[in-house]
């Protein structure tokens, strides 16, 4: 009898779709060489002119430029402006790529840039694909990043320099190391590595009351990019769409007041904070912290306070490869002490679920959320709380793999919607806990249906009804950007992560 496993893996597009993901990884490359490529940007208004693209002040200008006159055709340089960045983001005038000096995968599409927590996914495909030089490139522009923009950005725009993403670069450091076992390169690793952990421990970041990180914005103002790209039929942007769901709904999952002023019907400044900051949880938008997540600003959540358990993790380890042996201890110590601040905080013994944690109010949210499966990735959960997950885990489970969340909420990071790094993050947790059949029951939904839907479209995308296991979304997001994005970078390294699980199951 042909299990369901051997059925999918024995599928030709298996081997159709390994070919295109190998194509799509140069067509997805930027790099200093196709720098108008890299330049264009169809998230922002872009008049009659050259497209603008800044250096890092502690670049030399004039040698950057004429490193780009040897690889850049006469007519393409024509077409940008290389200027300094400012050295205050207000002093901006015209937003802007951000110059990295290697090669880099951006996800696809809309998408046209280096994104954060992409980048992880994309790495690992990179890996599994044995595209060596490039995988390390991509690693080292986001180091390249913290040293001259501050931190791991969003994405290398200027209208994403006040903000992160969900911190994964410690995973990508340890990734090419094991391949490489380069020690000299580990090293020089540590001061980008440890600069970006404290941008995420220190206020605003840094709650102290609990002791745990928060998303959160230093910037006010709608997010440059969203105001001008993501409109409706009707011509109303998402924030307009945002303050005719305030006229139209109560809501009762916050103090809307924070966030809305009826009497002048506009949103107000702390509204405009709570949404980069939603952005920069990468999850935009979701309902997870009340409609349209802006409250996430009073909330320590599960992801990423279990990505910083996992990046003390690997901060302990690499010191540990340098025989580093006390600080490795220390970096141990605060990996410990923040299981246990997960424990006190985020764990929720009555339902057996890791919940986010609004300390503003001192209560969980209850909006159950499929980040609760991250602390099995991290080793946060003890064994008993990842049984009582695996009890839960039916609740959301769906025909195509792991939903978000179980509330249709017209956003695309909620029902009945699914995305590549949560079916990533659930199968290898399961796997770390001895839970193989769950594991695997997962990676072959989320992969079936992409095999599925390439026989449908030929291409793999950025998200996926659940539901339905279709690609065919738009109809159903309401807010936000509707189109699901062709490439598409997170999707094919989450691909070729659980096809490599399921066909060493088979063997």
């Amino acid at each position: 009898m042909i299990s369901p496993t051997q059925t999918v893996l024995d599928s030709p597009t298996i081997a159709a779709i390994q070919t295109y993901i190998k194509a799509q990884w140069q067509t997805l490359t930027r790099s200093p060489t196709n720098l108008l490529d890299a330049a264009y940007d169809e998230k922002i208004e872009h008049k009659d002119g050259p497209w603008l693209i800044y250096i890092s002040g502690q670049e030399e200008l004039d040698q950057v430029i004429a490193h780009l006159k040897q690889s850049v055709s006469a007519e393409d340089m024509a077409q940008v402006s290389v200027r300094t960045l400012p050295l205050e983001c207000e002093a901006i005038e015209g937003h802007g790529l951000l110059y990295l000096p290697g090669d880099y995968v951006v996800p696809g599409g809309r998408f046209n840039e280096l994104y954060g927590w992409d980048s992880y996914f994309i790495l690992l495909g990179l890996l599994r694909d044995k595209n060596y030089a490039l995988a390390k490139s991509l690693v080292e522009q986001l180091l390249y990043e913290v040293k001259h923009y501050g931190t791991v950005l969003n994405a290398n725009r200027t209208y994403y320099l006040n903000r992160s993403q969900p911190p994964l670069l410690s995973p990508m450091v340890l990734a090419w190391y094991e391949h490489c076992q380069d020690t000299e390169w580990l090293i020089s690793t540590l001061p980008q590595l440890e600069s970006y952990y404290y941008y995420w421990m220190v206020p605003p970041h840094l709650n102290q009351a609990t002791g745990l990180s928060r998303y959160f914005s230093v910037v006010s103002g709608p997010s440059p990019e969203v105001l001008y790209s993501e409109h409706d039929e009707q011509g109303r942007s998402h924030f307009d769409r945002v303050k005719a769901y305030y006229r139209d709904h109560e809501v009762t999952d916050y103090d809307v007041s924070l966030y809305y002023d009826p009497e002048a019907d506009e949103l107000t400044d702390l509204f405009y904070r709570g949404d980069r900051a939603m952005r920069e949880s990468g999850l935009d938008p979701t309902n997870r912290f009340g409609p349209f997540s802006v409250d996430i600003v009073h909330y320590a959540p599960v992801c990423l306070n279990v990505l910083l358990h996992q990046m003390e993790q690997d901060l302990a380890k690499i010191h540990s490869i340098l025989g580093h042996g006390l600080i490795a201890d220390q970096w141990r110590d605060r990996a410990d002490h923040r299981q246990q601040l997960i424990d006190r905080y985020l764990w929720n013994d009555d339902s057996g679920f890791y919940l986010d944690y609004n300390f503003r109010e001192r209560c969980h949210c209850r909006y159950e959320y499929a980040t609760a499966f991250y602390p099995l990735w991290s080793g946060a959960a003890s064994p008993e709380q990842a049984q009582r997950l695996v009890d839960n885990l039916p609740y959301f489970e769906a025909p195509g793999g792991l939903r978000t969340s179980n509330v249709v909420s017209g956003n695309q990071w909620d029902a009945p919607f699914g995305w590549a790094p949560f079916q990533y993050f659930a199968v290898k947790g399961l796997l770390r806990y001895g839970y193989k059949a769950e594991a695997l029951c997962l990676a072959e939904k989320f992969v079936s249906l992409l095999v599925k839907d390439f026989e449908r479209s030929g291409v793999l995308l950025e998200k996926y009804n659940i539901e339905t296991c279709t690609g065919e979304v738009s109809k159903d997001i309401q807010f936000g950007y509707s189109t699901n994005e062709v490439g598409f970078g997170w999707t094919n390294g989450v691909f070729l992560e659980l096809l490599a699980i399921l066909q060493r199951e088979r063997r």
